[in-house]
């Protein structure tokens, strides 16, 4: 889970490195660091919410069921809900590619 966090993290610094003059480089840390702060996850019985700046950053699988295994990363399709079409990766295996804004579209 740490993992993905930093994923999320390095996207959304990489997204923002270049901002143009060094005057701008103070507003892009404070940009960060509260982006940073504002990640967090809440555990629920089914899934794992990853909210980023109070908007659900995506669900991971506690458990596997009868479509997706344990630890796969689904979209929201609600601040409540995963999207359950597909799984955009998983935490466990690696090698999924995330952004700061959310899982990737399939």
């Amino acid at each position: 889970m740490n993992a993905l966090l930093e994923a999320i993290k390095a996207d959304y610094a990489e997204n923002f490195r270049d901002m143009g003059d060094p005057d701008r480089r103070e507003i892009r840390d404070r940009m960060y660091a509260e982006f940073c702060d504002k990640l967090t996850v809440e555990e629920g019985r089914k899934y794992i919410k990853v909210i980023a700046n109070r908007s659900v950053w995506g669900f991971i699988m506690k458990e596997d069921d009868k479509k997706f295994r344990k630890g796969d990363i689904l979209k929201a399709a609600s601040y409540s809900a995963p999207a359950r079409n597909a799984a955009r990766g998983n935490i466990i295996d690696g090698g999924y590619t995330v952004r700061w804004t959310g899982p990737l579209y399939l």
